[in-house]
């Protein structure tokens, strides 16, 4: 019986941690982040501070019977269940596997010592928990500082590697993409992956990623409070800077717009820095010293003649004292923007007119970017990944081009405010038929903002799919926009 306890404790300990493992991976190993960002409480009450306190409660009681009951029969059930529905699961990393393994050290440390007799006191476990991931934390802060100083040699030893880094609010892996395919063209090019954009996630990529033949290294620089961007510019020393539209994206971490201004503004911040291609109505100036100052160049300059539809898009950019028109099958107008800063950093870096020309006919489009495709005789306008108000405006404006019947797919907006969201919420009234709201975290905006259509609200898209082979039907046009996962 000694022998059942300790393993229904220990699963009690596994199941916890597997829990808080899932949550410190979303929100970058934060318990800060974790407790004020995370919009689903009762997860917490479920999977947390409920087994917490049967745990407490039973053991201070002495009902171990009652608490074995539950670990068996309510908490390990409901954990497996709640993993199942997510669409976003924890990944066994190296960092996470490093962390069950010093909780298993630590589990069988006790058990040698005491096990779960008398000369164990049940508090123990607590205790146990709280140095489990105060030693990771500890561990991999170090191991951080390691791998980070292994990066910043590596960049040191490429004296001949130019880099360039993007940040802002809208459009930095677009334009970074964009940039990787003009660039490519002439020089020995790498750019970050996907969407990495932290100090550790960058030096990684520079770590495992970056060859040494590389010529020009793209980084994009991301940030969740002042001080974020600064440590990425020490560590790239990045000879160009490109600050896309800044607005307040991410407002609920900086607070107001002025911070992110000045977080942003920390881009400019480089020893090496040659030029800075800044969006031309982001008001940097009183955020950035002198020198720098000196350095900025507007972006997008003078375009005329916009055309985007469904089928593509069009523009002419004043480029090197004339006009230059521009076709690519890249939809959307706010594109228009980031593809001319792609086509002026591409001219600065000594590629011709009739070259960059080519170049943006055959641009691909960034995956889950207002990306059009054709499936089982329906139009999909796949936007997931594109998760700031003047993007999805556009997509929805796109799709109202769109003759036959149309349903949108979203959340909404996350990382926002009400105000955006009842924008977001008015133009997609005038346009779809059917609008399914996923998740919770937008519901009473979008329920009060939306008259017209039809509404349909899922709490999580384990029956998206099952919704959408009901109420579609061939010819519909459906609009994945921001696919937020369903822990927000």
């Amino acid at each position: 019986m000694e022998m059942l306890d300790l393993l229904v404790v220990w699963a009690f300990v596994l199941g916890l941690n597997y829990y808080l493992m899932t949550l410190l991976q979303w929100y970058n190993y934060s318990f800060y982040r974790i407790c004020t960002k995370h919009h689903k409480w009762r997860w917490h009450v479920y999977h947390a501070l409920l087994p917490l306190g049967v745990f407490i409660a039973t053991h201070l009681f002495k009902i171990i019977w009652l608490f074995d009951l539950f670990v068996g029969v309510v908490q390990l059930p409901w954990l497996v269940i709640w993993a199942i529905k997510l669409d976003k699961r924890l990944v066994f990393t190296p960092r996470v596997l490093r962390f069950f393994g010093f909780l298993f050290l630590l589990l069988i440390t006790d058990a040698i010592l005491g096990s779960l007799q008398a000369k164990t006191p049940f508090g123990l476990y607590l205790l146990l928990i709280a140095l489990a991931h105060l030693g990771s934390q500890g561990f991999e802060k170090l191991a951080s500082r390691g791998y980070i100083q292994l990066a910043k040699s590596k960049l040191q030893r490429m004296t001949n590697l130019q880099i360039i880094a993007i940040t802002g609010s809208f459009g930095k892996t677009s334009i970074k993409n964009y940039l990787y395919q003009m660039l490519q063209n002439k020089y020995n090019v790498h750019a970050t992956l996907g969407s990495v954009n932290t100090l550790l996630g960058l030096s990684q990529d520079i770590n495992n990623n970056l060859d040494e033949t590389t010529a020009i290294y793209i980084a994009e620089a991301g940030a969740r409070q002042k001080g974020d961007i600064r440590a990425i510019g020490k560590l790239l020393e990045h000879h160009y800077a490109i600050i896309t539209e800044i607005g307040n994206q991410h407002i609920e971490y900086f607070k107001n717009i002025e911070t992110i201004y000045e977080t942003k503004a920390e881009l400019l911040d480089s020893p090496r820095l040659i030029q800075a291609f800044c969006y031309h109505t982001n008001p940097l100036d009183k955020y950035c010293p002198p020198e720098p100052k000196q350095k900025i160049l507007p972006y997008p300059g003078q375009i005329r003649n916009i055309e985007a539809t469904l089928e593509g898009t069009r523009f002419e950019l004043f480029l090197d004292h004339q006009w230059v028109a521009f076709q690519t099958n890249i939809l959307g107008a706010f594109n228009v923007e980031n593809i001319s800063l792609a086509v002026m950093v591409g001219f600065y870096f000594k590629i011709p007119i009739p070259q960059l020309k080519k170049i943006v006919a055959k641009l691909k489009p960034v995956p889950h970017r207002l990306h059009l495709v054709h499936v089982n005789d329906k139009v999909i306008i796949d936007d997931g990944f594109n998760g700031n108000l003047k993007g999805m405006l556009e997509s929805v404006r796109l799709a109202s081009l769109y003759e036959g019947r149309k349903i949108i797919v979203t959340p909404g907006l996350v990382e926002s405010d009400e105000a955006s969201n009842k924008q977001l919420a008015q133009a997609i009234d005038g346009v779809f038929s059917i609008v399914i709201i996923t998740g919770e975290l937008n519901v009473e905006v979008f329920a009060s903002a939306i008259e017209r259509p039809q509404k349909v609200f899922l709490k999580d898209k384990s029956q998206l799919e099952q919704v959408l082979q009901t109420m579609t039907f061939p010819k519909d046009l459906i609009l994945f926009a921001n696919d937020a996962p369903n822990y927000i």
